[in-house]
């Protein structure tokens, strides 16, 4: 199957070298895609489909507010703006949204941005995140297709997706992440509402967890949910953070057990992956996308070996009795 990237300079504009969020991480991805892939440029999305997920006037907020800037502003204690980041954030999520449109048309594809998205809720930013790029790409993609599945591997719970759809049952959003961090959502319990019940699956996991755990969660949780759901496509809130050497991780995964969670996703959907960057600050972050586009190329990933935490097997075990799972 082919595969592709979208990326662009227009990234290196929103920029903060003294922050954790800023151009390096990007360059250090962009410098492990293999050169036999395509690269396309990213396509700015209008207002109109930023707006499908964020209210008016907080786009309207933000660009006053990047017009009114400097050098940079923080707008909370994690995320900040520059001159140059309302434009940014939309080449983020049209550069998401193409990737969805490459992946309808038979390709893999990854769509490396930056600032990440999961995190910026309807009415305001949060968690380095200013658009929510994955869900703006969800959204473009509802009005040509019935189904779409979001799993976000991300250390950190991605909040601002999950209350995007909370409430539809034309998207599955399953999300494996560290339950003591931030931003401290995605229990178990938290399962949709209304005909969305059921279609929202967190797997809080212990900090510490290995492969192991994070396997576990794919094969007896979310790959049996997929194959139920049976989306028309599937986008990855892609966020490396949960390595061993993030700075802020406290998961043991190491490059080549994103190999892993990438073949199942793959004999999951059974299709293309539109792969979409979130976090991933440590030094092995691009040795781990590598590993993503090795599998993505055809490669088979080394067996894994170890075995679950008990606390995992327990929230596994309630998921599959609360969401009917086999």
């Amino acid at each position: 199957m082919k595969c592709s990237v979208i990326t662009g300079e227009e990234f290196s504009r929103h920029n903060l070298p003294s922050h954790l969020e800023n151009q390096r991480r990007l360059q250090a991805v962009l410098s492990v895609v293999p050169a036999t892939l395509r690269r396309f440029p990213p396509r700015r999305a209008s207002e109109e489909e930023a707006g499908r997920i964020h209210d008016r006037e907080y786009l309207a907020w933000i660009e006053r507010s990047c017009r009114e800037i400097r050098t940079f502003r923080m707008i909370d204690p994690d995320t900040y703006l520059t001159p140059h980041s309302y434009g940014v954030a939309l080449y983020a999520a049209g550069a998401a949204i193409a990737a969805a449109e490459r992946c309808r048309d038979g390709e893999h594809c990854a769509a490396l941005v930056r600032p990440p998205g999961h995190h910026a809720e309807r009415s305001f930013a949060m968690g380095f995140c200013i658009l929510n790029n994955v869900a703006i790409a969800a959204a473009a993609t509802l009005r040509e297709v019935d189904r779409v599945a979001i799993v976000d591997w991300d250390l950190h719970h991605g909040n601002g997706t999950q209350h995007a759809f909370y409430t539809s049952d034309r998207v599955l959003y399953c999300s494996v992440h560290d339950r003591a961090a931030f931003p401290g959502t995605g229990h178990w319990s938290e399962t949709g509402e209304g005909v969305g019940e059921g279609y929202t699956i967190n797997a809080p996991l212990e900090g510490g967890s290995t492969l192991s755990d994070y396997e576990l969660v794919f094969s007896e949780v979310f790959s049996p949910a997929l194959l139920r759901f049976q989306p028309d496509l599937c986008l990855v809130s892609a966020g490396q953070d949960a390595l061993y050497d993030d700075p802020l991780s406290s998961m043991n995964l190491v490059p080549e057990d994103y190999a892993h969670l990438t073949s199942i996703l793959l004999d999951a959907v059974e299709g293309p992956l539109a792969l979409i960057l979130e976090g991933g600050y440590g030094p092995s972050h691009g040795r781990a996308m590598g590993e993503i586009f090795r599998v993505l190329q055809g490669h088979q990933p080394s067996v894994g070996e170890g075995c679950p935490r008990e606390s995992t097997c327990q929230t596994v075990d309630s998921l599959k009795r609360h969401l009917r799972l086999p």
